[in-house]
């Protein structure tokens, strides 16, 4: 019987390494066929996407907007990348559905939690996007509200770094990587590993959270199977 996990994967992670933006279809097809690699182990995997590669509610093109439509805008762009995993773990032999929680009928299915699990017990992989269709919510938060109400073993957030550090590795060389933390440790001393309601969440239903390192080739199967790679949170 393999894991049931939920999977947080930034819109970063599906742009072109040197521009920082947009969808670099070779990366995508990269994560699809690593997805595809576990999923055929018997894991289910459920994915939330984020929509920072087109367009993030507080980033610098979003400055002056009012703060609920800039998020909208950025749960948009959500959908657009669940739409561009769908396309290549479809061609990777995983049957995937995308569920979104703002309602955009012609291409995804509205988020219904019960045909979620459903999809899962049926080997199908499910892409969750448009954040919790609510304003003010990340997509970290999302997760860890999707892994809650599927009943997920773990949430695994991937990242760009090798997990979680005692500073910002990419300006401090010396910065120490923390293979294991507590949720408290984490909000007690401001490590960023996802924002502070999201950690609740996770505190408040048991989940422990898997963060590693995306770029690593075979990181997204370790995470998925359990294995320890970079920090976990429990």
């Amino acid at each position: 019987m393999g894991r049931r996990v939920a999977l947080k994967l930034s819109g970063e992670s599906f742009a072109d390494a040197e521009l920082g933006y947009g969808i670099d279809p070779k990366t995508v097809q990269r994560i699809a066929t690593e997805i595809a690699s576990v999923h055929g182990e018997g894991h289910e995997i459920a994915i939330v996407v984020g929509g920072g590669n087109i367009f993030r509610g507080l980033s610098s093109a979003a400055a002056g907007m009012d703060r609920a439509n800039a998020d909208y805008m950025g749960m948009l762009a959500t959908i657009i990348n669940a739409l561009a995993l769908r396309d290549a773990l479809e061609h990777a032999g995983v049957e995937t559905r995308v569920q979104t929680a703002i309602s955009i009928a012609q291409v995804a299915e509205p988020y219904i939690r019960l045909r979620a699990i459903r999809h899962l017990e049926k080997g199908r992989a499910v892409v969750f996007a448009g954040g919790t269709g609510n304003p003010y919510f990340t997509t970290d938060t999302t997760v860890a509200l999707r892994a809650a109400e599927i009943g997920a073993d773990a949430v695994l957030k991937a990242t760009r770094v090798d997990g979680v550090f005692d500073a910002d590795p990419e300006t401090h060389p010396g910065a120490r990587l923390l293979t294991e933390l507590t949720y408290m440790q984490v909000l007690e001393q401001g490590l960023r590993v996802m924002d502070s309601t999201a950690i609740t969440m996770c505190m408040d239903n048991n989940l422990p959270i898997r963060v590693f390192n995306i770029s690593v080739p075979g990181n997204i199967a370790r995470a998925v199977r359990g294995e320890p790679v970079g920090t976990l949170v429990r």
